[in-house]
């Protein structure tokens, strides 16, 4: 894959990132590597990859383990959530899929509370990290650190400084490590950055992306912390609150949960949505191991009320190739390139990840439009730029691990877009324009800005690098 010259390569960002071991107050880092089963044979019982789901919410049970169970290469032998409820409806869940496709009685399926010890378990191989945003971090190091290969959920991180330590820590592992960004894997995404690649709108300067919106809530009072919950745990690293359903998830569906309109646990929309949508910018932009030079924009924040992430808002980041990137509520969802012949747009059309989904199906919304339709009927010929193909984000991750090959969507690449996002929302809480350092990963001359790049860590959740 070519690249322009504003881009930094994975080899000088490895150059330039290693900064030495990050260490955890929570596990020791010496576990043994763990070939996975699966690269001594095909499909036999032994030889699949042997996988924990961590966290068995509302994205794991319609999302990310039915995109794994359909796999014969790989097998969930291990479930694991701070709600019992839910690990033991994941557990059944597994079980009857297996019990159903083998049509017999299947009864496999370990269960866990503490993450961790499921990571000691040495017949797993690999595992999904399905959890809140808050729990990303630290979860993704400690499972490399045990040899584990990962696939986690977007967004990579709730902290700028949270996500180098986990790309650092990958990349010293050597372990595979999968992000959750699927649009990579969705026919009119890629093709629509390869246009782009390839010049058929001329000469790129700006893309417009367009996210969903969250409201905001009433007041919630207090309540008595459920028996099945492990709520001290479930907080993480994150300060103590109080107990409230609307804060964290439903005790009796898998509908939506209220964290993700909690900033304590995440940013809102510009990360929840904004790293698929601004990871194909970036795809499209050829500038997924950089990131912006300058950002600015502005936010509406709710007053009052349980739920505190961003409403309306309007940002925009300038890169060091002039071209802009304006994000905001205010326009269709997905993601538009302007340049000096035409625009291409680019969504998701009618597809939806799960029910639940903040954006309803529309079946008259074309996933990829263009200015002048010749421009989405060209073909690209094989001396031009192609980009990498996978048709399934969960089947491209299950042959990396086989093949130790680079996923569609890599630890550093997930990385630079979550790091987009938020400096995005940086400047919405900071209300002015700041400028960043892509490679020194830092403000310029901003001490505001810069203490902004990490969270005070509630002991003993805490990464230490």
């Amino acid at each position: 894959m070519q690249r322009k010259k504003n881009a930094i390569n994975r080899r000088d960002f490895i150059r330039s990132t290693a900064k030495g071991a990050v260490a955890s107050t929570l596990m020791v880092s010496a576990f043994p590597t763990i070939v996975p089963a699966s690269v001594l044979g095909k499909n036999a019982p032994s030889n699949r990859i042997n996988i924990a789901a961590l966290g068995n919410g509302r994205i794991s049970r319609t999302h990310d383990m039915p995109n794994v169970l359909k796999y014969d290469t790989a097998r969930i032998i291990a479930v694991c959530d701070l709600d019992s409820k839910r690990v033991n409806d994941a557990k059944k869940l597994v079980n009857d899929y297996y019990s159903k496709k083998e049509g017999k009685t299947y009864d496999g399926v370990k269960t866990y509370g503490d993450y961790r010890e499921a990571l000691q378990n040495k017949d797993i191989d690999a595992v999904i990290i399905s959890t809140p945003d808050h729990w990303h971090a630290l979860m993704a190091i400690h499972a490399v650190q045990a040899g584990k290969d990962v696939y986690m959920q977007k967004p990579t991180s709730l902290t700028i400084s949270e996500g180098r330590a986990v790309s650092d820590a990958v990349h010293r592992s050597g372990r595979i490590l999968q992000i959750g960004t699927q649009q990579r894997s969705s026919t009119q995404f890629r093709y629509a950055c390869e246009l782009v690649r390839n010049g058929r709108i001329g000469d790129l300067h700006t893309v417009e992306v367009g996210l969903p919106g969250d409201p905001g809530g009433d007041e919630e009072p207090e309540m008595p912390i459920p028996p099945n919950l492990n709520y001290e745990m479930w907080l993480g690293s994150t300060p103590y609150v109080y107990y409230t359903e609307k804060r964290v998830h439903p005790q009796n569906d898998y509908g939506r949960p209220g964290w993700l309109r909690c900033e304590q646990f995440g940013a809102g929309m510009i990360t929840g949505w904004g790293q698929h949508h601004i990871d194909i910018a970036h795809w499209g932009m050829d500038t997924e191991y950089t990131g912006p030079i300058e950002i600015s924009g502005k936010a509406e924040f709710p007053k009052s009320g349980l739920w505190d992430v961003h409403g309306i808002f309007r940002t925009e980041g300038v890169y060091k190739n002039g071209v802009r990137m304006i994000v905001t509520n205010e326009l269709p969802n997905g993601i538009k390139f302007i340049g000096s012949k035409g625009w291409i747009f680019v969504t998701r059309g009618n597809y939806t990840v799960t029910p639940s989904d903040p954006v309803e199906k529309q079946a008259s919304t074309k996933a990829l439009t263009a200015s002048d339709p010749k421009i989405i009927t060209s073909k690209i010929g094989p001396d031009e730029i192609h980009l990498y193909e996978s048709d399934d984000q969960h089947g491209n991750w299950l042959e990396c691990v086989r093949t130790k090959k680079q996923p569609i969507s890599p630890i550093e690449i997930g990385h630079r877009v979550c790091t987009t996002c938020l400096l995005h929302h940086i400047t919405m809480k900071l209300g002015r324009k700041i400028h960043w350092d892509p490679i020194r990963e830092r403000f310029n001359n901003d001490d505001e800005a810069n203490s902004m790049l990490s969270r005070a860590q509630r002991w003993p959740y805490m990464i230490e690098a």
